[in-house]
């Protein structure tokens, strides 16, 4: 069986994507069980290769065009898929420029293209500066909302997974005040199942699954907000127990991330951004991984953002990259390569 093609999107070429990358294509374990696809900008790999005294090692270089004809050497353990007409140069480190927020949104759509057309197997995403894709015209919340409609995808959401943590989110990048009139008895099941869904997959058994209340100690029977609980919450569980899921709440956010809780929890299922992504950055930071779940191809990414302040500084820690690249790699080598329902 030949190893599976990962593909490496850069990400803002300002911020530690280049620097993450080039720690990946040097790393033995990550490059001797699959193929690692760049999707970037090889001037400015070389550029960080330089800055920060890290080497590129052997690869291949070829166009867009030339990777899809399938000019690529099967035995080449990395591959750069160059993206040169991008004005990058001169490109100014660690600063929002709409160049770069056009170069990142350039190596999202090729990636993609080329996982739909089946030439590569999953994809990781190196972390984008929102502001920079703004700027250059591209209206997204961030990644996940890119790949969602590029794979025509109803039924998905994020999920940020470690061995110590897992948390889903029903919803993820909007204010707090929009928060309560997002959330539907639909919406939560639906991430309920997702999630359970993704579990099963990657930990191979049943998972146990929490979720959240929205209000301070789950709304204490109506006494805070507006009985989401109620109205929303408890039947989105009730319905998910009948499908024969195991999951328990809703539960107060203030004790569900407490140690002995998550010692028998595989994930937790939270109602906005920060209820989840907050615990999630406090107990794994370094090896937490972002899924997008219920997509018609796999992606995995960083749980960390482009840290402009340190790029280019050969600083940035890869273990979230290196996790993200595993777990990719795992989710590829499921029979389906997918996590869709």
């Amino acid at each position: 069986m030949s190893h599976p093609r990962i593909g490496l999107t850069m990400g803002d070429p300002a911020g530690v994507g280049p620097e993450l990358i080039l720690r990946a294509i040097n790393n033995r374990e990550l490059t001797q069980n699959r193929q690692l696809i760049v999707f970037g900008h090889f001037e400015t790999l070389k550029s960080c290769s330089l800055k920060t005294a890290q080497p590129i090692p052997s690869l291949q270089v070829v166009s867009p065009a030339e990777f899809t004809t399938g000019s690529v050497h099967p035995s080449s353990e990395c591959v750069v898929v160059d993206h040169p007409g991008l004005k990058l140069q001169p490109l100014k480190i660690g600063t929002v420029a709409a160049e770069c927020g056009e170069a990142a949104y350039s190596f999202i759509q090729s990636a993609i293209n080329s996982a739909q057309a089946g030439l590569i197997d999953a994809i990781t995403t190196a972390p984008i500066n929102k502001e920079a894709l703004h700027a250059a015209g591209h209206i997204y919340p961030g990644h996940t909302e890119i790949f969602a409609e590029r794979a025509g995808s109803t039924r998905w959401c994020m999920m940020q997974y470690s061995p110590t943590i897992t948390c889903s989110f029903v919803t993820v990048h909007c204010g707090y005040s929009q928060v309560p009139q997002l959330l539907t008895q639909q919406r939560v099941l639906e991430v309920i199942e997702l999630t359970a869904e993704a579990l099963q997959r990657i930990r191979q058994r049943k998972p146990k699954l929490v979720v959240c209340g929205l209000n301070p100690h789950a709304g204490e029977h109506g006494l805070f907000g507006n009985r989401e609980e109620e109205r929303i919450i408890e039947p989105a569980i009730a319905q998910a127990r009948s499908q024969g899921l195991d999951v328990e709440g809703p539960l107060p956010p203030d004790t569900v991330f407490l140690p002995q809780r998550l010692a028998n929890t595989d994930a937790i299922v939270c109602m906005y951004h920060d209820q989840g992504h907050i615990p999630v950055k406090a107990l794994a930071f370094d090896t937490a991984v972002n899924t997008t779940i219920g997509l018609s191809l796999v992606r995995t990414s960083v749980d960390h953002g482009t840290a402009f302040d340190i790029a280019w500084k050969g600083v940035a820690k890869p273990d979230s990259l290196f996790a993200a690249i595993r777990l990719a790699t795992q989710l590829a080598d499921n029979s389906n390569h997918r996590l869709t329902k």
